[in-house]
């Protein structure tokens, strides 16, 4: 226990001095790692198996909320296969460029050397992205939705060539996996009769983990891919939603121990920290590759640029690709700390880039043509909202709610803005007027100002500072109208306030207030209030 009472420490230690520097808590994470395992801290034995089970549920929760036919899509497939070669082609260059400068581990590794390690950087990490989408609430955005897509195609590659390097191809019981679809039916009717709270959480655990990670491991297949595969079984259940946001916290806890571990692959030379430092100077040309691949599928280029500045890192399965390749000749074996410091150094980048990835993304915008709306991908055309009095951004419980009470008790005219396009569709049948949109997009900000009736903007996405972009480019666009937002934290409310919301409400503190009042009400006139007409989701 002594042990694990360090490693917890030290991770909120790191978590604790990355928040206060206004910085993603799991840059602390890997600084916390780094710190261990440059003062030689005592093995934790069971680190992996914590990290493996956030990887594991990770996956299982994305899979959750995943549609399979989207992988279908060329901006998906085709984005990501080309990607890979034009990764490895800029690895190959790179990598020649710094042979030819004199840096002498590289120019002592053969042609296929370096162009395995260009494959080992050419992948997006898979826990890093989503996380960092989960934390937007991004998850269901276009961008998010492709960048997702993309990084299944790269895990797919990775397990592919860790299957023919290792010489270990999966075993013929792999095609008993497909039993796992009519399967699929009966894990619908037990979660039918688990109900919600803790059960279902367990049940989350349980499936993920034994359907999904261990039968595939059993047969030779990555547990990653099984975990991601039985959450797209499930994933048109009606409480899926729910499961996904219970293992949250529990998720969110394990992955703690992955970033740690990352940070524990050995004390690097200054040689290959240096090599490590370098090589994150590729990433600006991977983001490019991106942004202009899916440019020319039609995207938006705020949409291209927010999808490449996303992927912009280098993933775990490079340090396995690395250590597959080092363990078979053919890489040599200071590669994998190289490696695996660079995927460490990426992910610090990272967050500090995609801290602000909204902001950068509108200021890369000029450096690609524009598309005219009418050649847009038909899933990323800007909308007008036509007249409005009242618009609300962020369609979940709340927003739902408020924009019932202003249509129905009000008598506004209101629209809906959501970015979730399953949400889109159950709000159209229950009769909402909504549109899928991007409410920190200032070009919607202007559509908006144009059209001149919109008096009363509302914020109710989950995401703060989401809502603080949003207020930002609403103002930039000249937006006259009241703003209201929501806000789940003191502070969070006093950071609105300060930066122009007219009004700002406190969920909690609110849910309070109302609930009072309904009690005062029912206790002076002997009648229980008006019950509220139903909200959706």
């Amino acid at each position: 226990m002594t042990i694990a009472a360090l490693y917890l420490a030290s991770a909120f230690v790191g978590g604790f001095v990355a928040v206060r520097l206004r910085l993603p808590a799991l840059v602390g994470f890997l600084a916390a790692g780094f710190a261990l395992g440059a003062a030689g801290a005592p093995e934790l034995p069971y680190l992996s198996t914590i990290a493996d089970l956030g990887v594991v549920l990770l996956l299982f929760a994305i899979g959750l909320k995943l549609d399979p036919r989207f992988l279908l899509r060329r901006e998906v497939w085709l984005t990501g296969t080309v990607h890979m070669v034009l990764s490895v082609a800029i690895g190959l260059g790179f990598l020649g460029l710094l042979a030819v400068l004199g840096a002498t581990q590289v120019a002592n590794e053969p042609f296929s050397a370096l162009a395995l390690i260009g494959f080992a950087l050419s992948f997006s990490s898979t826990v890093f992205v989503v996380k960092m989408l989960e934390d937007r609430s991004d998850t269901r955005s276009l961008y998010g939705r492709i960048a997702v897509g993309v990084l299944i195609v790269q895990d797919v590659a990775a397990v592919g060539f860790m299957s023919v390097a290792g010489g270990s191809l999966p075993s013929p019981w792999a095609f008993a996996l497909l039993l796992l679809v009519p399967g699929a039916w009966v894990l619908h009717r037990v979660w039918n009769l688990v109900g919600h709270g803790e059960l279902q959480a367990l049940f989350g655990v349980m499936v993920a983990v034994g359907p999904g990670y261990a039968l595939f491991e059993a047969v030779g297949i990555s547990g990653d891919v099984g975990a991601l595969a039985v959450g797209i079984l499930l994933a048109g259940h009606p409480h899926a939603g729910d499961l996904s946001r219970s293992l949250m916290t529990f998720k969110d806890l394990m992955l703690v121990g992955f970033f740690v571990q990352i940070g524990l692959h050995g004390l690097p030379t200054a040689a290959q920290l240096v090599i490590a430092l370098l090589l994150l100077l590729m990433l600006p040309f991977q983001v490019a590759a991106y942004a202009v691949l899916l440019w020319m599928m039609r995207l938006r280029r705020r949409t291209a640029f927010l999808a490449g500045l996303a992927l912009a890192n280098y993933s775990e399965f490079g340090i396995i690709v690395a250590a597959v390749g080092a363990s078979n000749g053919l890489l040599g074996e200071d590669w994998v700390v190289v490696i695996a410091l660079a995927v460490a150094l990426s992910f610090v980048l990272a967050a500090i880039v995609n801290r602000r990835g909204v902001e950068l993304a509108t200021r890369l915008v000029p450096l690609l043509p524009h598309h005219g709306n009418a050649v847009l991908h038909q899933d990323d055309r800007l909308v007008d909202i036509g007249e409005a009095d009242a618009v609300v951004l962020g369609l979940g419980r709340v927003g739902a709610a408020t924009y019932t009470r202003l249509r129905d008790v009000y008598g506004l005219r209101v629209v809906g803005v959501e970015h979730d396009e399953v949400r889109i569709a159950e709000l159209h049948e229950l009769g909402f007027d909504a549109f899928r949109a991007d409410a920190t997009d200032l070009e919607f900000w202007n559509r908006v100002q144009r059209v001149g009736s919109v008096q009363v903007a509302v914020l109710a996405m989950p995401f703060h500072n989401a809502n603080l972009i949003a207020l930002a480019r609403l103002k930039a666009a000249g937006f006259t109208g009241q703003v209201a937002a929501v806000a789940r934290y003191d502070d969070d409310v006093d950071e609105l306030r300060r930066h122009g919301a007219d009004a700002v409400f406190h969920l909690y503190g609110s849910a309070g207030a109302a609930l009072a009042d309904h009690a005062a009400e029912f206790l002076r006139g002997g009648m229980p209030p008006p019950r509220p007409g139903p909200t959706p989701g």
